[in-house]
């Protein structure tokens, strides 16, 4: 092969590089900013979640006497969700579970849940009832509560039964427990639950307190993932400028003055 056709061969190869590079950078800063974008999505998603929740905890305080009756509905249920909720019944104290490994103002303890006959219809309703500390130097050793007998009334909210914790193997159905599933606490128990359960709110009473923990949105956590994803667009835009359009023309004046 001749010098000039090496030279051109080089020079077509040239041309090759630049187009590829500049492809793969376009490409590159195209994904990632799609990425932070989704990034914002997400985390204005969540803040329209919160507002929606916070928008329901201030409407009309609902009257519990409409769960279990005609107009009542699961779906129903699902939209009235975070909604103030005023309730009637009476303990079915004998169902008092203990939820361990709970936190309040970062104390270790127990949730504790005991189901409510709703009065007039007779549904029954999980109710989360408060927090309350536990005994280290007993792990088995329950905590003194109060649990009136005969009618009571208490202020809550509609929500999701209670989260759940990581467990190793299956749970034995004790009064102290890491978890309770809804449907297996039914089966458990004969008790026809609804498919939700009711936080209660208000001062600290019965030996238990009621500061329940604002539900985490992660809104930070999905914008700090899209400043890193804006970040790497903005880096692989600087290193293209970089190495094909401002270190060539370096190189070229340096061998233009030589």
């Amino acid at each position: 092969m001749s010098w000039k056709a090496l030279t051109s061969a080089l020079k077509k190869n040239t041309g090759f590089q630049s187009v590829l590079w500049l492809s793969l950078a376009i490409v590159g800063v195209a994904i990632a900013c799609q990425l932070g974008f989704w990034q914002l999505g997400r985390a204005q998603t969540k803040l329209n979640w919160q507002a929606e929740m916070t928008k329901k905890a201030q409407m009309p305080v609902l009257e519990g006497s409409f769960l279990g009756g005609a107009q009542d509905s699961e779906a129903n249920r699902v939209v009235l969700q975070h909604r103030p909720i005023q309730l009637e019944g009476e303990w079915l104290s004998q169902h008092t579970v203990y939820l361990d490994n709970r936190q309040m103002n970062a104390r270790p303890g127990f949730y504790v849940l005991t189901p409510l006959k709703v009065q007039g219809t007779g549904a029954v309703v999980l109710v989360q009832r408060g927090w309350v500390g536990r005994d280290f130097t007993d792990r088995t050793r329950l905590p003194a509560i109060q649990t009136p007998a005969g009618p009571v009334t208490l202020s809550g909210l509609i929500a999701l039964p209670p989260s759940k914790l990581y467990a190793l193997g299956e749970e034995a159905k004790t009064v102290i427990r890491q978890n309770l599933d809804l449907k297996d606490f039914r089966v458990e128990t004969g008790l026809p639950l609804l498919e939700i359960s009711v936080i209660q709110t208000g001062a600290a009473s019965e030996g238990l307190l009621r500061e329940w923990p604002q539900a985490a949105t992660g809104v930070e956590k999905h914008h700090g993932y899209a400043f890193q994803w804006f970040g790497l667009a903005l880096l692989i835009a600087l290193l293209y400028v970089w190495f094909q359009i401002v270190r060539p023309r370096i190189k070229s004046k340096v061998i233009d003055s030589h």
